[in-house]
């Protein structure tokens, strides 16, 4: 249970820092963390994140699994994008401001760098001896 709740807030912390290099980057992707309250409704984000990934996230990559094989796999990081996407516009916590085009280049570059960051991190906990 401990280390479901340390790579909740480990994913958190990673929706963060991609909002802060989005920012950097001039895309559209941002986080409303301003207060306790704010952070707790990111957290929330995060797991209705979490959630859609591990549904919808798998039931597209199961559809899209011949086009993901004929592209190597890089179909799923489309997937990806488009479930950041329809989390963000739920905007429990994160939101992706622009249109169109450019917001799924917010979304694309985004779930890279949550991907990224997470993978990074998450070197660093501790692995459970009771799995």
């Amino acid at each position: 249970m401990t280390r479901l709740v340390l790579r909740w807030i480990l994913l958190a912390f990673s929706v963060f820092a991609a909002s802060l290099i989005c920012g950097a980057l001039n895309l559209g992707f941002r986080v409303n963390v301003y207060d306790v309250g704010s952070a707790l409704v990111l957290l929330i984000g995060v797991a209705v994140l979490s959630f859609l990934n591990a549904t919808l996230g798998r039931i597209l990559k199961f559809l899209t699994l011949p086009l993901s094989c004929i592209t190597l796999g890089l179909f799923s990081l489309v997937v990806n994008a488009a479930v950041l996407w329809l989390a963000a516009s739920l905007d429990l916590g994160f939101k992706i401001t622009d249109q169109g085009v450019k917001a799924f280049l917010a979304a694309f570059i985004a779930s890279l760098l949550i991907s990224f960051i997470n993978g990074v991190l998450g070197v660093f906990l501790p692995d459970d001896k009771d799995d």
